[in-house]
């Protein structure tokens, strides 16, 4: 196809429209990847900002938010669960598949767990030029100790295994996700909440 270019008059184009997310350095955790696209590295993309995630088995996408634009997931493969955290306080779980899509509000406390076998894969997009998130944990470790545990009550001990640097992905050894017990998972409306357990815990349209 190159050698059937036909150059244009007013010259080439000056910032591609390609990019291999794939083949950007990726930020690694305990238990996986995030490979980041945002206009820093994709000039021509001035509105639009993404993460590829990979999550090993038994690993989690850490507990952490957004502050710039609402989250957009695309599901590409393996089992996840995910949990929102809302002001109230308010929590929703739901479980994805290959093909789903998720949503999270700006500022949602969240966290994507791999719940099945094989590695996780997605996609967070933003409406935004840039990527910008913040870990809950990485947070609690930059905020003077002191002052995180007087207003949270939290031992030494567990400050103490706080890590300052990023670690999006997190796993730790030995310990595998519990199957969810009694949750409401991808429960689809919350009005006049009632909610009864799926006879499959894995059910995936259930609602109430």
């Amino acid at each position: 196809m190159e050698s059937q270019t036909v150059d244009s008059p007013t010259g080439k184009v000056p910032l591609s429209y390609k990019h291999e997310l794939c083949k950007v350095e990726p930020i690694k955790g305990d238990g996986g990847t995030v490979q980041i696209l945002d206009s820093r590295n994709f000039p021509a993309c001035k509105t639009v900002a993404a993460a590829l995630v990979t999550v090993e088995p038994g690993a989690m996408r850490e507990i952490h938010w957004h502050t710039n634009q609402d989250e957009f997931q695309y599901y590409i493969k393996g089992k996840a669960r995910m949990t929102v955290f809302m002001p109230g306080p308010k929590a929703r779980t739901f479980n994805y598949g290959p093909g789903d899509v998720g949503y999270v509000p700006v500022g949602a406390f969240h966290y994507v767990q791999n719940i099945g076998d094989e590695t996780l894969q997605f996609l967070e997009v933003f409406n935004s030029e840039h990527f910008a998130d913040i870990s809950l944990a990485q947070w609690l470790a930059m905020t003077p100790r002191e002052v995180v545990k007087s207003v949270l009550n939290l031992p030494d001990s567990f400050l103490d295994n706080l890590r300052k640097e990023r670690n999006p992905v997190v796993k730790y050894k030995n310990f595998e996700f519990p199957p969810a017990q009694n949750t409401p998972q991808n429960v689809c409306y919350f009005k006049n909440f009632n909610y009864k357990a799926p006879a499959d815990p894995d059910d995936k349209n259930y609602s109430v």
